[in-house]
């Protein structure tokens, strides 16, 4: 598999974009997260607040009274998280993100700008610039078969040898309500999931998924209103 990492990401509002540059393949990161933590905090102290153990949040982020952390976990500026929002260990997130109403998020890395608003699940993932899962979506991470996740790639299958992964992410992906993305999902930048969809393997960018058995070019300019 020769993993292109412009076909996925700019690396626009990454809170650690260089770690791309250290793996072979994307979901290796995620391994990294606990010593990225540090570095962050580390590197610019006066960015963020320590509001519990092992937890810090940047400058203007919102908080509901309900929202529970569990550290270690590193929140940019600017950011929402809304009631009930569960995030806990290994969690980073750049600037401008939205974790809204009983959204969990755990092991994961959001780019700037990720909206996951409400009843959403985040589990071993990392989320490009402005990626947004609609109301209900879930990216599982764990297989029934409690076998090791392994990824479609094309006609390749790559055995990554971990027990939990969910989805790699492109900037501005969309994915629609009550869609689910199975362990080692990837979809490139700019691709749109339709709602319902159970999705498997890998999306490449610019693409729309509506069914396993259409998948169709995203044309993403719209006709000007009358």
């Amino acid at each position: 598999m020769q993993w292109n990492r412009e076909d996925f990401f700019s690396l626009e509002g990454c809170p650690c974009p260089t770690i791309f540059d250290r793996v072979q393949y994307p979901w290796e990161v995620l391994a990294k997260i606990p010593s990225l933590l540090l570095e962050l905090v580390q590197q610019s102290p006066d960015d963020y607040d320590q509001i519990a153990p092992g937890v810090w949040v940047g400058k203007g982020t919102t908080i509901a009274d309900t929202a529970r952390f569990v550290g270690p976990a590193v929140i940019g500026k600017d950011c929402k998280i809304g009631p009930n929002a569960y995030i806990r260990e290994n969690v980073i997130t750049g600037d401008g993100v939205m974790i809204g109403h009983t959204t969990e998020v755990k092991q994961a890395i959001l780019f700037a700008k990720v909206q996951v608003p409400h009843f959403n699940y985040v589990g071993d993932s990392i989320l490009g610039y402005g990626s947004h899962l609609g109301a209900g979506a879930i990216i599982s991470n764990f297989k029934s078969t409690k076998e090791t996740v392994r990824i479609r790639w094309e006609e390749q299958v790559i055995e990554t040898n971990l027990r939990k992964l969910g989805a790699i992410l492109g900037d501005g992906v969309e994915v629609g309500c009550n869609a689910v993305l199975n362990p080692g999902t990837l979809i490139g930048s700019g691709s749109l999931v339709y709602p319902l969809s159970s999705v498997r393997g890998y999306l490449p960018k610019g693409m729309i998924y509506k069914s396993k058995d259409e998948i169709v070019p995203y044309l993403a300019e719209k006709a000007p209103l009358a």
